[in-house]
């Protein structure tokens, strides 16, 4: 027997379709197991809430063992873990290609697809995750105006959290007057390859992501301005819907799989013409490079549209690498606070961004390795708020303490809870901006 692993990390498909996947009694067996491999190590104890729950009910049991926790109370662990996937790529000594097989954050997904299966979700948690629906009814000129003041108002969120269950306290993002594919829908620029092959695609097609179509456009325009700038083909698919990963992170996996299916034509086509594929949310691309290929193990197309996601800065810099990025940047920067997200981190490619943005002439970055707590729609509901506040505490400080000009992470989510957490803990406000903004505003444009 070996304690823990030198080999690099591998994943497993998910099989989601196996009636095994969903009995109840299989999955506690495998549960049971897992959580006593990670009783008997708890090298993971200090990376969310899910971690310290367990080994909070089996040091409270009866035996100080896993066999002495309530099985109902092993839904209390998949509860609180909101698959960031760190455990897994950052900790645990035991993940494949390890006899003992462990994948934390795939199991705890196979609990909440159970529990979805099982009509145990919240009606708040399936429209939380339907960030199309959602979109395309507010992401409207009069109606995101009154939306985004009614989302500030005390009486209104008190009722909302008592209703709805969205804490009181959180911070949400604003809802656009307008979409970015509706405002930028003909956007495109083609430029004639370069005559020497490059180490990457010379041509980019631009999937929006959820977010930045209906919650700040900015991002994507500024990276349009980016592109332009540095003469690279690009456009935007011609049509795209959620990729999947809200669906994903609540066990609803036959959504998932419908909006795989609706992306699956229109990437694959990109993809088959050799496209760079590039998403301005972490998330997504995790989704199309990790997360949808393990479920459709079998579909060649998505394995190929994976191989042909980039994250922007990588993109980026890999023009740098071929002196096809311009270095006429005009404005300074100052100091960054750069939070670097779970679902960037865990995709093996390193600091990119800090990389890129440390090339501004007079910008210092302090990068900030360490989970925010937000993760999606899970920081903003009402039972799990202050250990999203908690699990943040560390950022915060570390991010205030730089004294910084700029708030910056490549998941926008996470830099508004990063601010909300400097302001209540030191009464501080300081901008956030998105690192594709830094780098317009670098260039002046």
């Amino acid at each position: 027997m070996r304690e823990g692993s030198l080999e690099a990390p591998t994943r497993h498909p998910v099989n989601w379709k196996d009636k095994a996947f969903y009995d109840e009694s299989l999955f506690f067996k495998e549960l049971e197991r897992v959580f006593d491999i990670c009783h008997g190590c708890r090298r993971c104890v200090s990376l969310c809430t899910a971690f310290p729950t367990l080994f909070d009910l089996v040091d409270e049991s009866s035996t100080m063992e896993v066999d002495g926790v309530e099985k109902k109370d092993y839904w209390k662990v998949v509860d609180k873990c909101y698959l960031c996937d760190m455990c897994y790529l950052s900790k645990c000594p035991y993940v494949p290609p390890h006899e003992w097989n462990v994948d934390f954050p795939h199991l705890m997904m196979r609990g909440k697809a159970i529990k979805f299966k099982n009509g145990k979700s919240k009606l708040r948690d399936k429209v939380l995750s339907s960030t199309d629906l959602m979109g395309n009814t507010l992401a409207k000129p009069v109606i995101s105006k009154v939306v985004n003041i009614t989302n500030k108002n005390k009486i209104f969120r008190n009722l909302l959290d008592k209703t709805f269950k969205v804490h009181k306290h959180r911070d949400l993002p604003d809802y656009s007057a307008y979409t970015f594919r509706g405002k930028t829908k003909n956007a495109k620029k083609t430029i004639v390859d370069p005559v020497s092959p490059l180490t990457v695609p010379s041509k980019v097609v631009l999937f929006s992501t959820c977010y930045v179509n209906y919650n700040e456009p900015i991002i994507g325009e500024d990276f349009l301005k980016i592109l332009n700038k540095n003469n690279i083909q690009h456009e935007l698919l011609n049509s795209e819907v959620c990729c999947g990963m809200p669906k994903f992170e609540l066990g609803d996996l036959e959504s998932v799989e419908k909006l795989a299916m609706k992306n699956l034509p229109t990437l694959s086509k990109y993809a088959n013409d050799g496209y760079a594929i590039i998403s301005l949310v972490p998330s997504c691309t995790l989704m199309f490079k990790q997360e949808i290929p393990l479920l459709f193990a079998d579909n060649q197309e998505f394995k190929k549209i994976a191989q042909q996601f980039y994250d922007p800065f990588s993109y980026l810099l890999a023009l740098k690498k071929e002196s096809l990025l311009s270095m006429d940047f005009k404005n300074d920067l100052g100091n960054i606070s750069y939070h670097v997200p779970c679902h960037l981190r865990v995709q093996n490619i390193g600091l990119k961004t800090k990389e890129l943005l440390e090339l501004i002439p007079g910008t210092k970055v302090k990068t900030i390795e360490r989970c925010s707590g937000h993760d999606g729609t899970w920081g903003i509901k009402t039972e799990f708020f202050k250990d999203s506040m908690k699990i943040g505490k560390p950022v915060f400080k570390a991010a205030e303490q730089f004294n910084p000009d700029y708030i910056s992470s490549d998941c926008a989510i996470a830099s508004r809870h990063i601010v909300q957490g400097v302001r209540e803990n030191s009464k501080k406000e300081i901008e956030k901006l998105h690192p594709i903004s830094l780098m317009r505003l670098a260039y002046n444009l």
